[in-house]
């Protein structure tokens, strides 16, 4: 069987590993006050070019993203997020549990208009009883996008300008981020993520780490107790060198973006196997998540060889799935994967 489920199915990628079992019977203090957490720090730093950010590490995504919007928020204020954002569609309510609302906007591929953004809040304010409502407080999106969608640098400083007009802070999830940065055809840096938003986070888990997130804290003016609002999620580790460990490993000598290059390669490759066999690509992604709709009777051979996830409900006659590479992803699985798609029995049947 080959995996095409996730990017986050094996463990550590063999660099970060290695710094792991290197460091793994040394001693030092907790909840990430050691040397190599302090040292992480600086090399993302560097990396964002931005000397000033507070940077903390925690551990997955569904978590940080409710610890950053719950520290953001006002008891009364709610997170604008695109309807088919991670936070809407995919965290089992973890954001409302903390006791805020999702205000959803149209998705279109995935992404967000800074004019929605606008209009939204014009309205809102525009009510005369808007005091009995709840309030937009933050706008959250994702780079990549849920769909592997990017946004252009003119759309980013689009919608920062929107949000920084209306007085709230831009929250960016970068659970994927790296493989948004390497895709062909991107103009935004981390430099320009750094810039333009208040708050945003690199994501480790699905870029090569055993597990990770980097919360990078650019508006000097929020969270300014992040420690205390951390702990109070759980997501504050007593082992934190582990997390200072792999963002090292990551951010030295370009790990980070190494990884993510070869997956995205990857992807394009299977990406041109499905195209050049007739079938539809549901979503034009450049980055390592490829959305494809395929005749049901494609999806049930292919189910037979290879693992990867329905999007959505199965459809009547066809259905959109989406195949994801990975660290671990080699050049021979996606030439098996190819060699299944000219089998006689799936070579017929095509759209």
């Amino acid at each position: 069987m080959i995996y095409f489920d996730t990017d986050y199915m094996a463990g550590a990628h063999p660099k970060v590993m290695e710094r792991l079992m290197q460091t793994n019977a040394e001693q030092t203090v907790g909840y990430g006050c050691d040397n190599y957490t302090l040292r992480a720090k600086e090399l993302v730093k560097q990396a964002c070019s931005a000397p000033d950010a507070r940077v903390y590490f925690l551990v997955g995504g569904t978590q940080t993203n409710s610890t950053v919007i719950d520290g953001v928020l006002d008891r009364h204020e709610g997170v604008l997020a695109a309807e088919s954002g991670h936070i809407n569609v995919h965290e089992s309510g973890a954001i409302e549990a903390t006791g805020h609302k999702i205000l959803t906007i149209p998705s279109y591929d995935g992404k967000v208009k800074a004019e929605d953004v606008g209009n939204f809040i014009n309205n809102f304010y525009s009510d005369d009883t808007y005091e009995h409502m709840v309030a937009p407080g933050m706008l959250y999106i994702s780079f990549p996008t849920e769909y592997g969608t990017l946004y252009s640098l003119k759309e980013l400083e689009d919608l920062s300008k929107a949000c920084h007009d209306a007085g709230i802070p831009l929250f960016i999830d970068g659970a994927r981020l790296g493989y948004g940065l390497v895709a062909e055809g991107n103009d935004v840096t981390l430099a320009d993520i750094a810039r333009l938003s208040d708050v945003f986070y690199i994501g480790g888990t699905k870029v090569g780490a055993l597990f990770g997130e980097a919360v990078v804290i650019t508006n000097p003016d929020l969270l300014k107790h992040p420690v205390p609002l951390i702990k109070q999620h759980g997501a504050l580790m007593a082992k934190g060198r582990l997390l200072g460990v792999q963002f090292e490993a990551l951010f030295t000598d370009g790990l980070y973006y190494e990884i993510a290059s070869e997956v995205v390669q990857k992807a394009i490759r299977l990406k041109n196997a499905f195209v050049a066999k007739g079938y539809t690509v549901e979503v034009d992604s450049p980055t390592n998540q490829q959305f494809f709709r395929l005749p049901n009777e494609v999806v049930d051979r292919l189910k037979e060889e290879i693992s990867f996830e329905m999007w959505g409900p199965r459809g009547e006659t066809e259905s959109v799935v989406r195949f994801v590479t990975g660290w671990t992803t080699s050049d021979a699985e996606i030439d098996k994967l190819i060699s299944y798609l000219n089998q006689p029995d799936i070579n017929s049947t095509t759209l």
